[in-house]
């Protein structure tokens, strides 16, 4: 059962460490361009294919946070999009989960 709106209960933020891990990982990536730019052009491939690994991350991130009960609109607040962009972007993905949970 949803609670009515205006009687939910503020979440609190399960960090995990999670700041001080995207920190590390900008730095690593930073790093491997960095790498790459000083003559291994061979590489270049594999980080342009870190782009689909971080949208497929973002992706499931998205779904778990809908599973977990977070709206369309607070996820679009959090990644700086309109609630429609978010919906439109990763609505169908969230829908088939819920789906194939229920």
């Amino acid at each position: 059962m949803q609670p009515t709106q205006g009687t939910r209960r503020p979440r609190t933020r399960n960090v995990v460490e999670n700041d001080q891990y995207a920190a590390f990982l900008r730095r690593i990536i930073r790093a491997y361009g960095r790498r790459i730019a000083s003559g291994d052009i061979e590489a270049l491939t594999d980080l342009a294919a870190l782009s689909a690994e971080l949208d497929h991350a973002t992706a499931q991130a998205v779904i778990g946070l809908r599973a977990y009960g977070y709206s369309w609109a607070e996820i679009a607040r959090t990644l700086g999009v309109t609630r429609q962009a978010a919906h439109q972007r990763w609505g169908s993905l969230a829908e088939i989960v819920t789906e194939e949970a229920s």
